[in-house]
């Protein structure tokens, strides 16, 4: 529950708003959707979806998380930025194709009902301890190892292509790391269209809707989707979530983790008939407007959280443009873009599982997750992210299990 409920009257928005706390979300959104929605589409297209569904899976997060920030904001007067999962996306794209639509909304449900079971429980914390921080990173880190190194074999189809958008990525991480991907972006586009002669979409103006899709719960969209799923979300995006918050000065006492992290996962599962795989605290687009440049004074950035709901709202309901227009793309565009966006992603969960401060035998069982979850293998109809978290976890317990009886 949100004890100091106390939120801003329409004379509090008015008097706390300033330029910088609309250019903050106008950037996070930038940042957001430039390498981002690539993935999503790419989830998308490795699942077979058709247009209409892509178009309402973009416009149910978009509008899903821009609700749930205009929501939380209000009522912490904190900038709660959120987001749809990245790396959940990127999870779908090697596991969409494992199982029918209709069972990967299922999982879908399962993994946010999941989600928002630990959260009302106040769980949330309790799981996050018990499961070890090297297996969380590498559980991650080897599914986005896989879809990155699949990116670069572009370099044999697509060598042009590639070598001008990692330039750019290359050189935008130098002078402007905040605006790398969309410079990848834009010089990508800038070669297709220009270079190679490729037509540029027309894409009309129009409203976008949503389409549903009837769940089928089945084993496979347990395992396959739902618990791995759930378990991406929670460690790569909630708890760094949690923590951009607290770092920037917003208590748990002022945003709780329970109802944000709650609120996030009940509208996910909610929405998923839509397309909605799942929504969370966002991380680098929330340090974007909780940082002093969105306002000198932490008290009143949360006018950035409003603004940032509202502008997810107006792209939610124009998420058949983006569709469109993203479809139109070469799927090496595509593919190259989203890949280049993961680079930090994977850079971080590679540190993180094989950081010095944890044992060699900690790190050992991290190595039987990462290299499960990269092999992209499937076995008994469940895929790789399943069984990296079961035998890493396997592997950690022997492990300790040995220290320990060892010591009696």
């Amino acid at each position: 529950m949100l004890k100091n409920y106390n939120p801003p009257t329409v004379a509090d928005i008015r008097t706390d708003s300033a330029l910088s706390t609309f250019i903050a979300p106008f950037i996070a959104n930038l940042a957001g959707y430039g390498g981002p929605l690539a993935i999503v589409i790419g989830a998308a297209q490795a699942g077979m979806l058709t247009t209409e569904q892509t178009t309402s899976m973009l416009c149910i997060l978009s509008i899903t998380f821009g609700l749930a920030s205009l929501i939380l904001t209000y009522l912490t007067r904190a900038p709660i930025i959120t987001a749809w999962s990245t790396p959940g996306a990127a999870f779908l794209i090697s596991a969409l194709p494992t199982v029918s639509y209709h069972e990967a909304i299922a999982g879908f449900i399962i993994a946010n009902g999941i989600i928002f079971a630990i959260a009302a429980t106040g769980m949330f914390d309790t799981v996050m301890n018990k499961l070890p921080k090297s297996i969380a990173a590498a559980l991650l880190a080897g599914i986005l190892f896989r879809f990155g190194v699949n990116t670069f074999a572009s370099l044999g189809s697509d060598t042009a292509l590639m070598l001008v958008m990692l330039a750019a990525y290359v050189l935008g991480k130098r002078w402007l790391p905040r605006y790398a991907t969309l410079a990848v972006l834009m010089v990508g586009c800038a070669y297709v269209f220009g270079w190679q002669g490729v037509s540029v979409p027309h894409v009309p103006l129009h409203v976008s809707s949503v389409v549903w899709t009837a769940p089928e719960f089945s084993f496979n969209a347990l395992i396959n989707i739902g618990l791995p799923l759930a378990l991406i979300t929670l460690t790569g995006q909630q708890i760094t979530g949690i923590a951009v918050l607290r770092t920037s000065g917003y208590s748990a006492r002022q945003a709780p983790a329970k109802p944000l992290v709650g609120l996030t996962a009940l509208l996910s599962t909610l929405t998923a008939p839509f397309g909605n795989f799942g929504i969370n605290l966002a991380a680098i687009t929330a340090a974007i407007c909780t940082e002093k440049s969105c306002h000198p004074d932490p008290a009143k950035r949360y006018v950035a959280g409003l603004w940032y709901g509202v502008l997810n709202l107006i792209i939610g309901m124009l998420a058949g443009v983006l569709v469109v227009f993203f479809l139109a793309l070469p799927k090496a565009l595509i593919t190259i873009l989203a890949g280049l966006a993961l680079l930090g992603a994977i850079l971080s969960n590679i540190s993180n599982a094989f950081h010095a401060d944890f044992s060699v035998t900690d790190r050992e069982a991290a190595l039987v997750t990462f290299m499960t979850c990269a092999s992209g293998v499937t076995l008994w109809q469940m895929g790789s992210a399943f069984w990296g978290i079961v035998l890493g976890c396997l592997t950690y317990a022997v492990f300790h299990w040995r220290v320990q009886h060892a010591h009696k």
